[in-house]
């Protein structure tokens, strides 16, 4: 793990990536990280997210400023921004069920081939994918997602890069730090080694590439 300013993440994220980012509505988003990619105008980026949170907020800010060619995402309702590209044919959207969301980062963090689930079953989310029927139930086949980059939020960290969320906060995170090539966590505090409960520990540090301090708690 080693400790980077938010100048020297930038350098690891590139136009054309795919980008895991944690969060659920903006909670547990990696907000500084965000405002350096808009900053430099980072582009044609993939994303895969819960969702695009709100326009001011999380991965909505990228999509606002038009740095996104394509995301995969649970939900893009509470973005009118998200809505009105997509149907204008200006950002590709793939809409996932969130239980199949995190089943595929958790798939491509395990290195399966995939999953099999009942979800979809029928409806439109069941086009194009192969259907497979066990035991006389149906199950579509739905592919494993990893990314180039993970950008994590964690409440704090040691020096090994041991990562505790805070709450709620935890959501995709902990998925996301598996399915990543690369792996940078924004942390609002960095402790001494040891001062860390082991159960606390959600993000084990050998999993962690760089960490960036928070310029403000989030």
């Amino acid at each position: 793990m080693k400790i980077v300013s938010f100048d020297e993440v930038i350098n690891f994220i590139k136009p054309e990536s795919t980008l895991m980012v944690g969060g659920f509505l903006g909670v547990g988003t990696p907000e500084g990280i965000i405002d350096k990619i808009i900053e430099h105008g980072i582009n044609n980026l993939t994303i895969i997210a819960n969702d695009t949170a709100f326009e001011d907020r999380g991965v909505g800010k990228l999509v606002k400023n038009k740095l996104c060619k394509k995301v995969i995402v649970s939900h893009i309702g509470t973005n009118p921004e998200t809505q009105r590209q997509m149907i204008a044919g200006e950002l590709e959207v793939e809409l996932v069920p969130q239980g199949t969301l995190a089943e595929r980062v958790r798939a491509g963090g395990a290195g399966l081939g995939g999953i099999l689930t009942p979800t979809g079953v029928g409806t439109i989310v069941e086009n194009g994918k192969q259907v497979i029927e066990i035991d006389g139930k149906k199950y579509l086949l739905e592919l494993p997602l990893r990314a180039d980059v993970a950008l994590i939020k964690a409440k704090k960290c040691d020096y090994y890069g041991n990562l505790v969320y805070n709450l709620t906060a935890t959501n995709f995170n902990p998925l996301m730090a598996l399915a990543a090539d690369l792996v940078i966590v924004e942390v609002e505090e960095i402790v001494p080694v040891g001062v860390l409960a082991p159960d606390e520990i959600k993000t084990p540090g050998v999993l962690v590439d760089y960490v960036v301090l928070s310029r403000g708690v989030r």
